[in-house]
C-alpha cells in the first residue's frame, strides 16, 4: 500500500483483468528494451455517484440540439485510432491496443469483465466527434481514456459525451463511474468527487464482488 506503480511484461488477457479487478489502472511505459504494461494502484480516485451529476448549460444547449448520436461499441476500431493520434503523450500503443482489441474480440468470454467504446457522432457528417475506451467490471465503469474534436465549432461535445455517458450507466443500474485520476478540473465540474486509496477500494471491492 506503500506503492503507486509497478511494471510488467505479462501482456495477457487474464492478468490484465486480475489487475483491473483489485483496482489497478493499467497504462504503458517505454523502456530502451520494450514496452512494459505500468498497473497503477493510483493514491486517489474520482469517483462519479450518478446523483451528482453536474450539466453546465451549454452542455443542455447541446443536447437539445440533437445534432449527434451517442452509441455504445459502433466503432471500437475508430476509437481507438483517435485516441492514438489526439494526444500529446500517447500511452495508448501497439501492444496495449492489440490486448484491449483482444479483449474487445473475447467479450462474453471473461467472467464479468468487459471492454467497450463510447462514440458521439455527427448526424449530419457522421463524423467522430468524441469518445472513449473503458471496461465494466460488475456494475461499475472504469474510463481509460478519451478524446474529443479540437473543432472549435463542436466546443463543449466533449463534455457533452461524458454527461451522456453518465446518463447511460445511470439508467443501466450501475453503481458508480471510476474516472481514475481525481486532479483533472473536468471530473470536478462533471460532480466527481474525490477519494482515497483506502476509502475507493473498500466501495470497489464491494461493487465488483456484488
Amino acid at each position: 500500500m506503500s506503492n503507486s506503480y509497478y511494471w510488467s511484461s505479462d501482456w495477457s488477457e487474464e492478468f490484465y483483468i486480475r489487475l483491473a479487478k483489485a483496482g489497478f489502472i493499467s497504462t504503458t511505459y517505454d523502456t530502451k528494451d520494450a514496452l512494459i504494461l505500468l498497473p497503477e494502484l493510483q493514491t486517489d480516485y474520482a469517483i462519479l455517484d450518478f446523483e451528482n451529476l453536474h450539466i453546465s448549460k451549454n452542455v443542455k444547449k447541446l443536447i437539445d440540439k440533437n445534432n449527434y448520436t451517442f452509441s455504445i461499441n459502433t466503432q471500437f476500431t475508430e476509437v481507438l485510432e483517435q485516441l492514438s493520434t489526439s494526444h500529446k503523450y500517447n500511452w495508448l500503443k501497439q501492444e496495449y491496443a492489440t490486448l484491449l482489441k483482444d479483449l474487445y474480440r473475447n467479450n462474453g468470454e471473461h467472467n464479468d469483465f468487459e471492454i467497450i467504446s463510447i462514440e458521439l457522432t455527427c448526424k449530419e457528417s457522421a463524423k467522430l466527434l468524441a469518445g472513449e475506451v473503458g471496461y465494466i467490471i460488475g456494475k461499475t465503469y472504469t474510463s481509460l481514456s478519451g478524446f474529443s474534436s479540437r473543432d472549435k465549432k463542436y466546443s463543449n461535445y466533449g463534455t457533452l459525451q461524458l454527461v451522456l455517458l453518465s446518463k447511460y450507466l445511470e439508467k443501466n443500474h450501475f453503481h458508480f463511474w471510476n474516472l481514475g485520476h481525481s486532479h483533472m478540473e473536468y471530473k470536478k465540474r462533471l460532480g466527481c468527487q474525490t477519494y482515497t486509496r483506502t476509502d475507493f477500494l473498500k466501495r470497489w471491492d464491494k461493487a465488483v464482488k456484488h
